[in-house]
């Protein structure tokens, strides 16, 4: 099985494709459940804390963060090579929303362990594989 091949490629480019392309359409959404006060409101202290003080900067970082790595999973699943940049202007808009993050997490607002690895690291981490898994796939001939 680990030898199969789907449309010339691996099958697991079309699972870590798919993959990626729920977690930026999840991030995406998540963006957009951040613009409505009402929403903001029903979230944790911690949520409320990033949400409530981030600058336009952060904001913006954070929408080339998760529409970046949307249309970026959406370019691998059609084989383009156009992905591997987009998941780079992902990756650099989730460390400039980062910035933000991270200083909020400093302060003396608790953040639990779980909410540091989920807010913070775990972005930083699938950002960072999709930008060498694209590569990967490029020097492999599945994207192009």
């Amino acid at each position: 099985m680990n030898d199969k091949t789907v449309g010339g490629v691996h099958w697991s480019f079309w699972a870590i494709g798919a993959v990626a392309l729920i977690w930026n359409v999840l991030g995406s959404v998540n963006f957009l459940v951040q613009m409505n006060a009402d929403m903001v409101a029903a979230m944790p202290e911690t949520a409320r804390a990033i949400i409530g003080g981030r600058p336009a900067w952060a904001t913006g970082g954070f929408a080339i963060a998760v529409f970046g790595g949307a249309v970026g999973g959406l370019l691998l699943l059609f084989r383009k090579s156009a992905a591997y940049y987009l998941f780079i202007a992902s990756l650099l808009g989730t460390i400039v929303t980062m910035i933000h993050t991270i200083r909020i997490a400093s302060s003396t607002i608790d953040f639990s362990l779980f909410e540091i690895v989920v807010m913070i690291l775990m972005p930083l981490v699938v950002a960072a594989f999709l930008i060498w898994y694209s590569k990967q796939a490029g020097s492999k001939g599945w994207i192009s």
